[in-house]
């Protein structure tokens, strides 16, 4: 599979994507349980998209990684598609992207991308929101 056949609300996603940018982390409380956010870019031959990382997923994905998104869902925020791990969905680094990042980013480290303004209520859907034992609620 590949960016570019992707849809909004297509679910058993299975794309390998590198990770060419990486927002800051926000936190949230929802159902009473806190949550960690940020929205990276990334991309394949065929295109880019915007990639929610929930969590630990968070800490373990870097700008410059290759990973292999199994069971992910694509969702839809602001008119924008964004590609999300979803209630069941496993993200796995592979490797390292062949992706020049200095021509991506002003950096390949961790970089600050535009986010929805902090008055803005974030989509957050409960099945994104992980328990202390890792177990979804």
């Amino acid at each position: 599979m590949q960016i570019k056949d992707l849809k909004p609300k297509q679910g058993n996603v299975d794309i390998i994507i590198d990770v060419v940018d990486l927002g800051i982390p926000r936190e949230f409380q929802k159902f009473g349980k806190p949550g960690k956010v940020a929205t990276a870019i990334a991309k394949d031959e065929t295109g880019d998209i915007k990639l929610t990382l929930w969590n630990e997923d968070i800490e373990r994905i870097n700008a410059g990684d290759k990973v292999h998104l199994t069971n992910g869902y694509v969702n839809e925020w602001q008119g924008e598609m964004q590609l999300t791990t979803g209630r069941m969905g496993k993200l796995e680094v592979i490797g390292k992207s062949d992706v020049d990042l200095s021509k991506e980013t002003s950096s390949p480290i961790r970089t600050n991308i535009p986010m929805e303004s902090d008055e803005e209520e974030l989509n957050v859907e409960e099945e994104d929101i992980e328990d202390s034992d890792n177990e979804e609620i």
